[in-house]
């Protein structure tokens, strides 16, 4: 697939050297195909599809950068494209910062491309839906099954050239009974890997299990996290904290060299669990260690961040200098234990085993499933406001006993993994989609966390 966006991406390249011969230049070409099968009322009842070849090219000349993109990929349209690009860098401001290009490198190995999820169709995505749905039981069911396919190609007049291929399957769906609702999601390369069945019957249990949920005073209380809720304290540490632009501009936490978590942290940015290549500034991506056994231990950079720091760029550019480097393939590596027994499978009517493992460890705490409607109120603490969703219940004695109304919390994220805060992380990681409709996909890996303290600040009565 990537020899089309290959040959397009030279083409504009050689036709923008011809229109500023003494200019740096950088082109992309991304070829996405994306499509979301939605339902609701346990029925599907929307298909969209986008099939679009997006350009874009860079230009930095006498100290200004400017850059432009278009869908267009006629001759008259990479004309314009490039006429476009060149006026806007002739009154741009100049460009202090500017890093340079991209040197030539290699990427890694290329990327397993799953045919079935690269080609799925809609009846594909149907299968998965009407397996959530059957094996919900009778339950009101709603949410999305999404596929997306992306090649494409990165060539600039430095003398970097790399392509790149991935595929990426998506399920997110509710049950819901009497108000009571259950979540289900679960993020792949593979198609097979889905099982709209196993999914459906997870969050069936889940909303049968949180009917009739009593209120709970609001106070700081032990909590095990599931994987749903650990995504979003994931994505708050690397965008907000292991963000190279956000410690250059001092709004992070993030003190590298110092032991910050609990020892039992260790969180990895690999871009092999996706398989991207090479960022939006060509230079090819590769695993970064942000925290190691508890320590932090790296940042995410783009060239500009890479450059001010005197530090090598990780390939986390997304080709927007204002929000830096950003990680978007993050894990936070599970932890075994010896004698543990189970298996990742639904094991319970609440959680895979490895999260009954912690459960059973509380003498009295607050099982949450996932973390919602989350704002930052302090990037330098980490300081998140929000709301829990889809199942809350009561645990006491290492048992869950009842379901709870929805608590808001707020809550440092970084100080809830501070040492001796992380009593323990589940054997299992559990792939998670991000963002609905980007075409970016973020993916996020995570197991469940049982943590010493959570601060709920209100109740469902205020």
């Amino acid at each position: 697939m990537n020899g089309d966006e290959l040959r397009l991406a030279q083409r504009l390249l050689e036709r923008a050297t011809a229109a500023g011969a003494d200019a740096e230049i950088e082109v992309a070409i991304d070829h996405n195909r994306l499509a979301l099968t939605r339902f609701a009322n346990s029925a599907i009842h929307q298909n969209v599809a986008d099939d679009i070849v997006s350009l874009r090219v860079r230009v930095h000349r006498e100290g200004r950068t400017a850059s432009g993109s278009s869908t267009r990929v006629d001759d008259d349209g990479l004309q314009v494209l490039i006429d476009r690009v060149f006026a806007a860098v002739a009154v741009a401001p100049l460009d202090a910062g500017w890093p340079g290009l991209a040197p030539p490198a290699p990427t890694g190995p290329p990327a397993e491309v799953d045919p079935a999820a690269a080609g799925a169709t809609p009846d594909a995505r149907a299968a998965i839906v009407a397996a959530f749905v059957e094996a919900s039981g009778g339950l009101e069911t709603a949410g999305f099954c999404r596929t997306g396919h992306w090649s494409g190609a990165f060539v600039n007049s430095a003398g970097q050239e790399v392509t790149g291929e991935r595929a990426d399957v998506s399920v997110d769906g509710i049950a819901r009974l009497d108000g009571a609702d259950g979540v289900a999601r679960a993020a792949s390369g593979r198609l097979a890997d889905l099982d709209g069945a196993v999914l459906g019957a997870r969050a069936a249990a889940k909303a049968r299990a949180g009917a009739d949920a009593e209120e709970l005073a609001p106070d700081r209380y032990e909590v095990v996290l599931e994987p749903t809720a650990v995504a979003d304290v994931l994505q708050g540490l690397c965008w907000y904290g292991f963000n190279a632009k956000a410690v250059e501009e001092r709004r992070s936490f993030v003190r590298l060299g110092d032991a910050q978590f609990d020892s039992a942290v260790t969180l990895v940015d690999d871009p092999a669990v996706r398989g991207d290549a090479y960022d939006a500034e060509g230079t090819p991506c590769r695993r970064t260690v942000l925290i190691e056994a508890g320590t932090s231990a790296s940042l995410t950079h783009d060239r500009r961040t890479a450059a001010a720091a005197g530090a090598e760029p990780t390939g986390h550019s997304v080709g927007a200098p204002s929000f830096g480097g950003i990680a978007t393939h993050v894990g936070l590596l599970p932890v075994e234990r010896p004698g543990a027994i189970g298996s990742s499978e639904v094991d319970g009517p609440l959680v895979d085993a490895a999260a009954a493992e912690l459960v059973a460890t509380v003498e009295r705490g607050i099982l949450v499933t996932d973390l919602w409607y989350t704002r930052v109120l302090d990037p330098r603490t980490l300081a998140v406001t929000g709301l829990t969703r889809n199942g809350v219940w009561l645990i006491e004695h290492g048992e869950v006993v009842r379901p709870l109304r929805n608590f808001r919390f707020t809550q440092s994220y970084a100080q809830a993994l501070t040492p001796g805060a992380v009593r323990g992380i589940g054997r299992f990681a559990h792939a998670l989609p991000g963002d609905t409709y980007s075409a970016a996909m973020p993916r996020w890996t995570a197991p469940a966390l049982h943590l010493a303290s959570w601060n709920f600040t209100g109740g469902a009565s205020g």
